[in-house]
């Protein structure tokens, strides 16, 4: 069985779809199968790849009206791809609310091609509503991108209670995969303060890699391609491949 991952922080901004995508790609060029998931009406992840708005996607699959095998698209790299996702998820939220069962239905639909991947990893909203609740409920594991910064330390604090009550009561398998630090500038107090606290507290679930900031990094997805084809010499390409190879290490 294939792990399931998601990207969640309510903060928007953060570097989760960057974080995604980019992770995405380098471990799929290390020759790992990998199906990416854009669950944002936002649809950045699909961006990236230029395919956004190509149905069907995950709209389609979420409410029933195409079987998941149809909304996988290849990209162009190897081994990677896509459910892609579009403006109308953002109808989605608001349909679920009055389903049965209405936290699953991302679970039952990625179910069938779980074995097919060894990585599916799940692009969530920036929020905690509704559609990130089905992405944790779906995941075994959680990966969370911290912006260093002062109100990301509060952020996470929410996060992390949202995270004990969905272990309680609904996906009490899901894990903190891990915490990792983006857009990280050396120059700053604040960004080695807020390291150094987050550490203390989760030094276990740190990943060692820290993602700098990287203009490089903001500019590949308008060229509809990851890091790792638009500029794989950049250091925020070769933070990003260091740590898809702390993500295959770590396992679970």
């Amino acid at each position: 069985m294939g792990n399931i991952y998601v990207f969640v922080n309510q903060k928007g901004g953060v570097g989760k779809t960057t974080s995604a995508l980019n992770i995405g790609a380098f471990i799929a060029e290390a020759g790992k199968s990998v199906l990416l998931v854009d669950f944002d009406s936002q649809a950045n992840l699909s961006s990236g790849f230029s395919v956004n708005s190509v149905k069907p996607g995950i709209y389609e699959l979420i409410s029933g009206q195409s079987p998941v095998e149809e909304t996988i698209k290849k990209t162009a790299i190897p081994n990677l791809s896509i459910i892609p996702a579009g403006i109308d998820l953002s109808g989605a939220a608001v349909e679920l609310i009055g389903q049965e069962e209405r936290e699953f239905f991302l679970k039952k639909a990625l179910d069938p091609i779980r074995k097919d991947y060894d990585y599916i990893f799940i692009d969530c909203p920036p929020s905690l509503g509704i559609l990130t609740l089905n992405g944790l409920i779906a995941a075994n594991a959680v990966f969370i991108p911290m912006q260093c910064e002062y109100f990301a330390l509060e952020g996470l604090s929410l996060l992390l209670k949202t995270l004990k009550r969905i272990q309680k009561s609904l996906n009490p398998s899901l894990e903190i995969g891990g915490i990792f630090f983006t857009m990280y500038d050396s120059r700053t107090k604040l960004a080695q303060d807020v390291v150094k606290q987050v550490q203390v507290y989760f030094h276990n679930k740190i990943f060692s890699t820290i993602i700098p900031r990287n203009v490089r990094l903001s500019e590949s997805p308008s060229h509809g391609m990851p890091i790792s084809q638009y500029d794989p010499n950049c250091i925020g390409a070769k933070a990003y491949k260091s740590l898809a190879e702390e993500v295959i290490k770590r396992g679970f």
